[in-house]
């Protein structure tokens, strides 16, 4: 069977640029990463494997990375949805949505690096109503780039915000390491489905070798795989690659191998939704053909 593929998480940057304030040259444990990764770089990975379409993520909280993103999306045809940044403190930043949105259709969403962020309940009392109000009107959705210890915050707002489209980043990033008896390890099963009981939220099958322990597969993958699963269905869950993240633990080609391993127990529909159907259909992607 020919599978079509939507990778619905992947980066580029080009660190000359100065705003990727995570991406040290002085990092040892980044090295692999601190070099421009661009179009080009990922043009023969997605040929390999069938991926007809990318949705391009920022890495830097900053306006200018967003017009990069948008400018690299103008001039590469694989890149079907872009989502950017802006301050969703500032009720200025309504208006930078409105010009980027109708300058550049491609754009889809917005996130801002919660993880990154001191406060773990930042996404309860700092986003400006007016704001995520534009996100709404202007079609936008929100990335969750989140961990564990924000889920109940993301909770508190999404049910503050019902009617704004949601994605959870990797999964929330589980923590492989202690073990899924653990008292963490229930919190997070728990309020991932509490997230997965509002409609308007869906979950990104991303991310997860970087956090699992070295040399994982889809064994150790698989107790988080089924929990979504159980929780948001096929047709709530998209795939998603993270490179270049990935590189830190794998590379392209065993993370869908990985993946399918997993994703090729379902049924042919329930697979076509989590490797595009999913990710065209909530991002609004313009079809391509396989």
């Amino acid at each position: 069977m020919t599978i079509r593929r939507i990778d619905a998480h992947q980066h580029f940057w080009r660190p000359a640029r100065g705003d990727y304030g995570w991406l040290r040259a002085d990092a040892a444990d980044l090295a692999p990463l601190y070099r421009d990764f661009m179009p080009a770089d990922l043009q023969g990975l997605l040929q390999a494997h069938g991926i007809t379409q990318t949705v391009l993520v920022q890495a830097a909280p900053t306006e200018a990375e967003t017009d990069f993103m948008l400018s690299l999306a103008a001039s590469t045809a694989f890149i079907g949805g872009v989502v950017g940044w802006v301050d969703l403190s500032r009720a200025e930043s309504a208006s930078t949505l409105a010009r980027w949105v109708g300058q550049h259709p491609r754009l889809k969403g917005v996130r801002p690096m919660l993880q990154d962020i001191p406060s773990p309940d930042w996404i309860v009392h700092a986003p400006h109503a007016d704001t995520v109000r534009a996100m709404q009107r202007l079609g936008l959705r929100f990335d969750a780039l989140v961990k564990p210890q924000h889920l109940g915050a993301l909770l508190q707002f999404v049910e503050s915000w019902p009617e704004l489209p949601v994605v959870i980043d990797h999964a929330a990033k589980p923590r492989f390491d202690s073990g899924w008896d653990t008292e963490g390890a229930g919190l997070w099963r728990r309020q991932m489905a509490e997230l997965a009981a509002f409609p308007q939220v869906v979950c990104k099958f991303s991310g997860l070798l970087t956090e699992a322990p070295a040399s994982a597969g889809a064994a150790e993958l698989r107790p988080a795989w089924n929990h979504l699963l159980y929780c948001f269905g096929p047709g709530r869950l998209m795939w998603g690659s993270d490179w270049p993240v990935l590189n830190l633990a794998s590379d392209y080609a065993t993370w869908i191998g990985v993946a399918d391993s997993l994703i090729g127990e379902l049924a042919p529909d329930e697979q076509a939704q989590v490797w595009h159907g999913t990710a065209a259909r909530f991002y609004g992607l313009d079809a391509m053909p396989a």
